[in-house]
């Protein structure tokens, strides 16, 4: 048996909140560095922050959200509109969400009820429903024109705008 003199641990973590995620890494500092300490060896932890950042947390705006279940609502009616458990996935959108308010929603056709077990979306047998393809399109561009319909009702007048805000 040879003992090798150094070990390479990867991995991934995630978690449902920014202040989750900034708990788990301290977290994992210190077991890593309590556990080398007992078996008195040293310990190195490096998150690879320079090379790839992290995901953050996508945490939708409330208000945004809200907005996105009354225009689907309206449109698909309410009883097609369904909130999902937070799912532990990284997402690239998440990096936007940080930066302004931000609702993310998904799965518009993915719900194919005759598929039994359900599948996730990234599972080789997963199929999309192409009769759902134009409701997906449609809400898409509802959300945009109703957005800016209402954004347009709330612009300051001619005089107080500071930037070009016209519909």
């Amino acid at each position: 048996n040879v003992i090798p003199d150094s070990v390479i641990i990867g991995g991934t973590f995630r978690a449902f909140s920014r202040e989750s995620f900034t708990q788990l890494k301290q977290r994992i500092e210190q077991v890593i560095m309590a556990q080398a300490a007992v078996q008195r060896c040293s310990a190195t932890v490096n998150f690879l922050t320079e090379e790839r950042p992290f995901f953050p947390v996508t945490v939708n705006s409330e208000d945004l959200h809200a907005y996105f279940v009354k225009v689907a609502g309206e449109m698909l009616g309410s009883r097609n509109v369904k909130d999902r458990q937070p799912t532990m996935g990284a997402e690239d959108f998440s990096f936007y969400a940080e930066a302004v308010p931000a609702a993310y929603y998904y799965f518009v056709g993915a719900g194919n009820e005759s598929r039994q077990p359900p599948v996730p979306g990234h599972s080789p047998y997963f199929t999309f429903s192409e009769e759902a393809l134009p409701y997906g399109a449609a809400l898409h561009a509802s959300l945009a024109a109703q957005y800016l319909a209402d954004a347009h009702t709330h612009v300051a007048a001619p005089s107080q705008r500071k930037f070009h805000d016209e519909f």
